[in-house]
């Protein structure tokens, strides 16, 4: 199992923006899947043998930072 990322859209968006979207990222920055929802996001990583991780703060997500995610 390879972990991944699922992270808000647009990125560097204005706090009290809306959120267009939710992406399944590896490490590298590289996106796997766009879902419509964060729990749409989570399913599709598990159901592909991923382990997803979110942000524990949404605008900390450096993900050279382990302490900054969890896994769900």
């Amino acid at each position: 199992m390879s972990s991944v990322f699922v992270e808000a859209r647009p990125k560097g968006r204005p706090e009290g923006t809306a959120i267009s979207d939710y992406v399944v990222e590896t490490a590298g920055d590289h996106v796997l899947h766009t879902a419509s929802t964060q729990a749409a996001a989570i399913k599709w990583a598990k159901d592909n043998g991923h382990t997803p991780h979110v942000a524990r703060v949404r605008h900390l997500n450096d993900k050279k930072k382990p302490d900054l995610w969890r896994a769900v």
